[in-house]
């Protein structure tokens, strides 16, 4: 198989997508009853740029072995993954319906019988480490092929975040990109005061990255970004995206009950018409 990118699709059709995605998101944590909705659609927007324009991916055959690799390190974004995978034609999106039902594939973090899913994920801070064992190994193979890690801004607390950054910037691991949810937001409440780990971009420049900052919801910025990252040699990038928790509700967004709290049948209603009438990520 000839190793290739998705359809280069336009930043507006890139848009279009992202919007269905986060009406999935809604539709299958309200039908589950439980979920993380929030950092599900501030993921959004990244997920469908590398899926649908950015990473070799061939949903026909989920193990190619010319495929780049993608890590959800922020497992809890599933519904957002799952939503993505589904979206780009992984399985069939009536399958999404049954987020974590009994004996469904759907689970609630990121699991490996969902076809795509590259590694079972959820336990944060864990899944930098596991892009520095993917790049290692293509290295060893001679692969061209792109690792990419994408972690919640909360991960940056774990002392296993900043080992791994450190590994990957001394081993030269320029074949990694990583993309940091910065949404503010975590389990416990605001990550400012929580740990505030700002000035974040620094900190990942001081362990050795290229580090790009950018609008996490703009799909040029996103666009450019990586294909940046493409083009640095001798160290790994941290794309730094400012997002939005909920991004694309009115009352989802920078709202922390919203965190792992699904949305009710009045809300589901109120949440889909805003999706329907609004262009989010413009």
């Amino acid at each position: 198989m000839v190793e290739q990118l998705p359809k280069a699709r336009s930043i507006e059709e890139l848009e279009r997508i992202a919007r269905e995605v986060r009406k999935d998101i809604i539709r299958v944590t309200s039908a589950a009853g439980s979920g993380h909705p929030g950092g599900s659609l501030s993921s959004a927007d990244i997920l469908t740029a590398l899926y649908f324009r950015l990473l070799k991916n061939d949903p026909d055959n989920p193990r190619w072995p010319g495929r780049d690799k993608f890590i959800l390190s922020k497992g809890h974004a599933a519904p957002c993954y799952y939503s993505v995978l589904a979206e780009a034609g992984y399985f069939s999106k009536d399958e999404l319906m049954t987020l974590r039902k009994l004996g469904s594939r759907m689970q609630g973090h990121a699991h490996t019988d969902v076809p795509g899913v590259e590694v079972s994920t959820g336990s944060l801070g864990q899944g930098l480490s596991i892009a520095n064992g993917f790049s290692l190994a293509s290295r060893l193979d001679g692969s061209d092929r792109r690792i990419v890690a994408l972690l919640s801004d909360g991960e940056n607390d774990e002392g296993q975040t900043w080992e791994a950054a450190m590994f990957a910037s001394f081993r030269k691991l320029d074949n990694i990109t990583v993309f940091v949810d910065r949404n503010g937001i975590q389990n416990d409440g605001f990550t400012r005061q929580i740990l505030d780990t700002s000035p974040l971009e620094d900190k990942w420049r001081a362990f050795g990255w290229h580090v790009i900052v950018i609008d996490g919801h703009s799909m040029k910025e996103i666009v450019d970004a990586y294909t940046e990252s493409l083009s640095i040699k001798g160290k790994p990038t941290a794309i730094i995206a400012n997002t939005v928790k909920g991004k694309g509700v009115s009352f989802m967004e920078n709202n922390v009950a919203f965190h792992g709290k699904a949305p009710n049948s009045e809300e589901t209603v109120r949440a889909l018409a805003e999706l329907d009438g609004a262009g989010v990520g413009k």
